[in-house]
């Protein structure tokens, strides 16, 4: 897998950079697949082959009319990636206020985002105390990063996301999905 999505981050980067975000999360797999199989029903290279990928490169930069639908395909990429993502935290909040209307808690994401927070504060305790050394501190303040982000967003769910994120909600919301 990380071959195809080695592959797909190539092509995008030059070709469709805003899908590139996409590739950072849980579904980067996914949309390297769905990256490759646009590039081979346009171009009928593999982009897992190394001239494969040069050779659909270059068709795209040397044929504009490519370019354009292989950029339309992308858009249509990001718009379903968004999508699901919309839709997955969609359910995730139904979740949540259906288990609040039968008297229960959720439990388990309490005890996530507590552990979130300890975790945060002993990692920044460790490396106030103890002052580790390079490769430690690094490590460390990775791990430590990856819960505060946690933390965020649980956040974000429990109390609205940005501004910006709802407006690209309702956005999204009032658009139809795009041709195929």
């Amino acid at each position: 897998m990380l071959p195809l999505i080695a592959a797909g981050i190539s092509l995008v980067t030059e070709f469709a950079p805003a899908i590139i975000r996409h590739f950072a999360g849980d579904k980067a797999g996914e949309v390297a697949e769905s990256v490759a199989t646009v590039a081979n029903k346009l171009t009928g290279k593999d982009i897992l082959i190394e001239q494969g990928l040069k050779e659909t490169k270059e068709a795209l930069r040397k044929n504009p009319e490519l370019l354009a639908q292989f950029e339309k395909d992308m858009t249509q990429i990001d718009f379903a990636t968004e999508q699901a993502y919309l839709e997955d935290r969609q359910n995730a909040r139904a979740r949540d206020v259906a288990l609040r209307q039968v008297g229960d808690k959720n439990w388990r994401a309490n005890i996530m985002l507590l552990a979130a927070f300890l975790a945060v504060t002993a990692i920044a305790l460790t490396l106030a105390i103890y002052k580790p050394d390079g490769i430690i501190v690094g490590f460390m303040t990775t791990i430590g990063g990856m819960f505060a982000r946690n933390i965020g967003t649980a956040f974000d769910f429990e109390f609205g996301s940005s501004r910006g994120s709802k407006e690209k909600n309702q956005l999204f919301n009032g658009l139809s999905k795009p041709e195929k």
